[in-house]
């Protein structure tokens, strides 16, 4: 194992030696399994990147057939904010 310091708030530091005396284990233990959780939390959930994002949203324009103007690039500010 590494060793090192961390700094933590009053609340944080009560309701570690709360829970290491309640569960009779030393801190260092609960700090331990405490990183684990949040560590396996973070791992399970769902981070989609913006170019997966932009393509789950391009297919689902696809599956429902959605069309647009075919040139719609080239006039983006005249569909956005018409002939000003």
């Amino acid at each position: 194992m590494i060793r090192t310091q961390v700094y933590l708030t009053e609340e944080q530091t009560q309701e570690i030696k709360l829970r290491a005396k309640r569960e009779n284990k030393a801190e260092a233990v609960i700090i331990r399994g405490l990183l684990d959780t949040g560590r396996n939390v973070s791992l399970h959930t769902n981070h989609e990147s913006t170019g997966d994002a932009l393509l789950r949203l391009a297919k689902l324009g696809e599956k429902l057939h959605v069309k647009a103007p075919a040139d719609l690039s080239a006039r983006i500010d005249h569909y956005l904010y018409g002939d000003e």
